[in-house]
C-alpha cells in the first residue's frame, strides 16, 4: 500500500514539499490516485466531494478562506478535511490558515507547503500518483526494439533469448531489458516495458558473463523503456509439432488486459533467429500499414482457383454443346 510517507520521501524534494503539521499521520494510506482542489466544496456544495483524495489549496482557496468569518471558516474546512483525507497541500508557499493547521494537527492529517504553482503541483502530483497506481507485472524474457517495434522475446531458460538479442544489437537494434522485464499498463490501451535500475543496459551471456551493452556498443544501442508491440516465444524445434506455414491465423496474448500480437518461433541449429526476428518485426509494421502478405497471397490463390474453375466449366459446357 502506498503511504503519504512514501510520497514525501520519494518526491518531496521534486515537489518542494515542507511538512508543517499532522506529523502523526505521515503513514496514512493513499487509496486513490486523485488530487482535488476544493473549489465549490469550500462554498458548501459537497454533492460530488470525495474525501479520500489529496486536497490542494491554491491562491483562490486561500483568499476565499480569508474572506470568511472564523466560525464559517472552521465549518467549511471541517466539512472537507476529514479522517479519510490522506494529506493536504498548500501551493506557492502560502501560509495555511490557522484553522486549517489546527484541524490537520488535531486529526493527524499531514499538511504540506509546496513551492510549486498550484497548477504545476496539481499536474505533477496527479502524474506521479497515476504512475504509482498503474497496473504492473514482471516477465522473464528480453525486450528489444527492432526497426522501431518493441519485441518481447520469451522462452524457456537457455533457449537463446539473450544470444538472439545480442545479435540484434550487433545489427544496430536496441536493448531495453534482459532477463527481467517490468511491464506497466499505460492509458488503458498499451503496455510499456522497462528494466530494473540495477540491471539496466546489462546482459548475461552464458560462457561470457555479465556485459554492459551501453559500454560495448554505445548509448545508441540502448533505451530505458519501449512499448511492447509483439511477443515472440522461442522454443526448441519439435518435429512432431505442427508449425504455421502461412500466417493466416493471427495469435495474441493478454498482457495486463491488453491483447498483444503473439508468435511462436521454433529454433534449431542452422536457423538464423536474428534474421527471423527482424522479419517478424518488419512484417508487423507492414500489417500496421494495412498490408498483410498472408491474406494477399490467400486472396490471389482463391482468385486463381475461381478463374480455373470457371474456365473448366466453360470448357466442359463447350464440349457438351459440340457433342450434341
Amino acid at each position: 500500500m502506498y503511504l503519504v510517507r512514501d510520497l514525501y520521501q520519494q518526491h518531496g524534494k521534486r515537489l518542494g514539499l515542507e511538512l508543517v503539521a499532522g506529523e502523526g499521520g505521515i503513514k496514512r494510506p493513499i487509496r486513490i490516485p486523485e488530487v482535488h482542489r476544493p473549489g465549490l466544496s469550500l462554498a458548501g456544495y459537497l454533492k460530488n466531494h470525495v474525501k479520500k483524495r489529496i486536497l490542494i489549496f491554491g491562491r483562490v482557496e486561500i483568499e476565499y478562506l480569508r474572506d470568511l468569518d472564523h466560525p464559517t471558516r472552521i465549518s467549511r474546512l471541517e466539512a472537507i478535511v476529514s479522517a479519510d483525507t490522506p494529506a493536504v497541500m498548500v501551493a506557492r508557499r502560502y501560509k495555511p490558515p490557522k484553522e486549517l493547521l489546527s484541524i490537520c494537527q488535531k486529526q493527524s492529517i499531514p499538511l504540506f507547503r509546496g513551492s510549486l504553482p498550484t497548477i504545476d503541483l496539481l499536474s505533477q502530483l496527479s502524474m506521479l500518483l497515476s504512475e504509482q497506481f498503474t497496473k504492473s507485472t514482471t516477465y522473464h524474457g528480453t525486450l528489444v526494439e527492432v526497426y522501431g517495434v518493441g519485441v518481447l522475446i520469451k522462452g524457456n531458460s537457455s533457449v537463446g533469448k539473450s544470444e538472439a538479442a545480442l545479435g540484434l544489437i550487433e545489427r544496430g537494434h536496441r536493448l531495453i531489458s534482459d532477463d527481467t522485464v517490468r511491464v506497466k499498463k499505460r492509458e488503458s490501451s498499451y503496455v510499456e516495458g522497462y528494466g530494473a535500475e540495477l540491471t539496466r543496459y546489462h546482459m548475461e551471456i552464458r560462457g561470457i558473463g555479465i556485459i554492459n551493452v551501453a559500454n560495448l556498443y554505445g548509448a545508441v544501442c540502448v533505451r530505458e523503456s519501449k512499448n511492447i508491440d509483439l511477443v515472440v516465444e522461442l522454443e526448441v524445434w519439435d518435429d512432431n509439432h505442427f508449425y504455421d506455414r502461412f500466417g493466416m491465423e493471427e495469435k495474441s496474448c493478454d498482457i495486463l488486459g491488453v491483447m498483444v500480437p503473439y508468435h511462436v518461433l521454433p529454433v534449431k541449429p542452422g536457423r538464423d533467429v536474428v534474421l527471423l526476428l527482424e522479419t517478424i518485426a518488419l512484417n508487423h509494421r507492414l500489417k500496421g500499414m494495412g498490408y498483410n502478405s498472408a491474406k494477399e497471397f490467400n486472396n490471389k490463390l482463391l482468385e486463381m482457383i475461381t478463374t480455373k474453375t470457371k474456365r473448366k466449366g466453360i470448357a466442359h459446357a463447350n464440349r457438351e454443346q459440340s457433342q450434341s
